[in-house]
């Protein structure tokens, strides 16, 4: 009966183990990890510095196309870790989104507002059988005219939080721990700063 790791309890999306674990949630995670790029993000007091790897997986694609940083509207980016394919879908219903904000309400989408929706979209793909989570952890990032600089990060189980500075991906526990010892001091940083952490 059991097959894998999941013991049968991973054949569908809303069957929970015995221990109250949805493994088809944990695989998403996996996935993010097994992509094998680190993503770190650092909100400053004027100015969100984000860093990624760039690997290219075939020499034969055009390095100018392979990307982890996307524009979602003039004043809002989104970092992709994870899987590509997943990150594009995502990127392209997020940028559907703002626009359809813009044009209901006359202003642009706040970065809490996008985060909230990823977030709702990514705990929706948990409750249903014929959908599976997206491999991607999203940081939404953009400069908002009220309360400056504004960094969240969304992850497949619907998760999304602010952070002064966050990692997602490989090693990102590691990256974490780095941030955390950078910024007991001093937790905000001008632009200067914030590129010197690196």
């Amino acid at each position: 009966m059991s097959r894998g790791s999941g013991g049968g309890y991973d054949r569908h999306i809303t069957i929970f183990s015995p221990e109250g674990r949805l493994f088809q949630v944990e695989y998403a995670f996996k996935a993010v990890k097994a992509a094998g790029i680190t993503s770190i993000g650092v909100r400053g007091k004027d100015s969100i510095c984000v860093v990624t790897q760039k690997k290219v997986p075939d020499k034969l694609l055009d390095q100018t196309s392979v990307t982890h940083l996307f524009p979602i509207t003039k004043y809002l980016g989104l970092l992709a870790t994870g899987m590509t394919a997943d990150a594009r879908t995502l990127v392209q219903q997020a940028r559907n989104e703002a626009a359809e904000f813009r044009f209901t309400y006359g202003y642009e989408m706040p970065v809490d507002v996008l985060a909230k929706w990823i977030a709702d979209k990514s705990q929706v793909y948990t409750q249903h059988a014929y959908m599976r989570p997206l491999g991607v952890v999203a940081m939404v990032l953009g400069i908002d005219d009220e309360y400056g600089p504004q960094l969240y990060k969304c992850d497949p189980a619907g998760h999304y939080f602010g952070h002064k500075a966050t990692s997602a991906g490989l090693k990102d526990q590691e990256a974490i721990n780095f941030l955390e010892k950078k910024m007991k001091n001093d937790p905000s940083f001008t632009y200067e700063e914030t590129v010197q952490v690196w």
